[in-house]
């Protein structure tokens, strides 16, 4: 089994990493406040969990999960990335991060900002279209009837099946929807953003197989 680096552990990371522990994998968790506040969610994940810095998750990830707000993808640590397999579920919220110019125009993507940052990482986006009570509820084994599907974006193939592996291992499908160019198809207001998993009232949610992902992300258009 792979470890996942956890860069954030909010909703989504700490969501992702219950998943992952399930599933068999370590995980080192981070977040900007500093190990010592993750003692709780590291008891409660046992023995295959460890908390250190964002640079200790960096180092020790095979697949490394950015799960910050946007506005601070800069403090994301380059150096020990390079080459590494890097998830982004950054959304982009102008009242929380200020507006960005490039992604306001339309010139570039969440994703496209992040991997410009990091440089030779090889960045996927995922998990940004779900909500947090969703992803930890409706995972499912491979082959079951009733899987959900994740869109996923990148410009590295080898990283994209990295990622699609690791989201069959926690008990989801992926749907690839092309380039990090094209990941603008999978934020915030669009077709597949929620939506299909449910209301957020459902902490359950809905299964929403591969097919309804792939109708969704086509009827995103561009603002």
């Amino acid at each position: 089994m792979t470890t996942i680096g956890l860069i954030g552990s909010g909703y989504i990371g700490s969501t992702v990493a219950r998943l992952a522990v399930a599933a068999g994998h370590d995980v080192v968790l981070s977040n900007s406040r500093g190990p010592e506040t993750l003692r709780d969610l590291v008891d409660e994940l046992g023995p295959k969990a460890r908390a250190g810095t964002s640079a200790d998750a960096a180092e020790a990830g095979d697949i490394v999960v950015v799960t910050v707000p946007l506005k601070a993808y800069r403090d994301v640590p380059a150096g020990p990335l390079t080459g590494k397999v890097v998830i982004d579920t950054n959304n982009y919220y102008p009242e929380r991060d200020g507006r960005i110019a490039e992604l306001e125009d339309g010139s570039t993507t969440t994703g496209e900002l992040l991997q410009r940052h990091l440089g030779d990482a090889r960045v996927v986006k995922g998990f940004n279209n779900i909500f947090f009570a969703h992803l930890a509820s409706l995972g499912r084994p491979t082959g079951t009837a009733d899987r959900t599907a994740l869109p996923i974006a990148g410009d590295d193939p080898a990283a994209k099946q990295a990622v699609v592996e690791f989201l069959d291992s926690i008990g989801y499908d992926a749907v690839d929807i092309g380039p990090l160019a094209e990941n603008w198809r999978t934020q915030r207001d669009t077709p597949v953003y929620v939506t299909p998993y449910g209301a957020f009232e459902d902490p359950k949610g809905t299964p929403a197989d591969a097919r309804t992902i792939r109708d969704a992300v086509a009827a995103a258009t561009a603002s």
